[in-house]
């Protein structure tokens, strides 16, 4: 702290740029309310993201970067209002019986999906150990993506960036390919069923043993149920791993790597993903990562439009 100044810690912040804010928030209550209607979580996020801008020049910086997965959690958000399952057909049984073509384990005379293996099988200390895997897929990276805002910004924005994209990527496939998880097919059979509820299938025995309402909270928030294919929850990890290596972050490739395959165990384990999703969710990490590293190398607009806003972050 010694090496900063007052002025460099709490930078004046211009009447120009407090007014866009400003304006910027108001828009976006008021076209949330249009799109998804009126939420509590929405003034919180813009109070969240006023007051770290105001707070000091590392919370600007950190408000500042971050701007980039508050935009891709608007879009999330705003898929409320545009369900896939109004563009095309929902595959239900399509999918099951593909899963069990490909993947089925044979037990007792017939023939089960890995979900419903799993489900037979299920142990109390796998599902405490699954849950705490599935609690990482949204900290994990978020976490990571904070220290290469202060350690390395020029990785921090190819790190985010490409985070943006593959999540774009998955939303195209949602739409294209509309597709129910597993549980959908356990509670509901195989007959769609338009605005069903999110639920936490295999993670409730998680939410049980501990008596709380963790995944519960998440999954009643959920944007489409019929957004199975492919995981995104596959597809973080594999972002976050490719950038530790690229980083030469050793140790904590390690921990990476596990929390990567717990990650996809878990989504076949409490029957939120056929295994078809995890390996279309590595598949779009690895398209996402591709793309993103072809146009930066080749277009000089991305690589001065990258330095400008890495620029406009490391002077917050």
């Amino acid at each position: 702290m010694g090496f900063y100044s007052k002025a460099e810690l709490f930078p004046p912040v211009k009447i120009k740029t407090a007014i866009t804010l400003v304006m910027l928030s108001i828009a976006y209550v008021a076209l949330s309310s249009v799109m998804v209607g009126f939420k509590v979580d929405q003034l919180v996020l813009i109070g969240l993201v006023n007051g770290l801008y105001y707070l000091s020049g590392y919370t600007r910086r950190f408000v500042t970067g971050f701007a980039i997965f508050i935009v891709y959690w608007i879009v999330f958000d705003y898929m409320k209002a545009f369900p896939n399952y109004h563009y095309n057909a929902v595959h239900i049984g399509d999918l099951y019986h593909a899963e069990k073509h490909l993947f089925g384990i044979r037990t007792n005379g017939t023939i089960l999906t890995p979900n419903e293996y799993l489900k037979a099988n299920s142990r109390t200390w796998l599902d405490v150990v699954t849950g705490l895997f599935y609690l990482c897929w949204i900290p994990v990276p978020l976490g990571f993506a904070a220290y290469l805002l202060f350690a390395e910004p020029g990785e921090f924005l190819g790190f985010s960036l490409t985070f943006f994209l593959v999540n774009l990527l998955g939303f195209v496939v949602y739409y294209a390919f509309p597709a129910a998880p597993p549980w959908f097919i356990q509670e509901h059979g195989f007959h769609f069923i338009a605005l069903t509820k999110g639920s936490t299938a295999g993670l409730a025995r998680f939410d049980n043993y501990f008596h709380a309402g963790i995944f519960k909270s998440i999954y009643t928030k959920g944007s489409n149920v019929f957004a199975a294919m492919p995981s995104l929850h596959s597809s973080y990890p594999v972002i976050v791993l490719y950038y530790g290596i690229k980083n030469r972050m050793k140790v904590a490739c390690v921990f990476f790597a596990i929390v990567m395959v717990g990650i996809w165990f878990t989504a076949v384990y409490a029957s939120h993903h056929y295994m078809l999703d995890v390996f279309a969710g590595i598949t779009t990490a690895i398209c996402g990562i591709t793309l993103f590293n072809f146009v930066r190398n080749r277009s000089t607009w991305v690589q001065n439009s990258l330095l400008k806003y890495q620029q406009l972050i490391t002077r917050q």
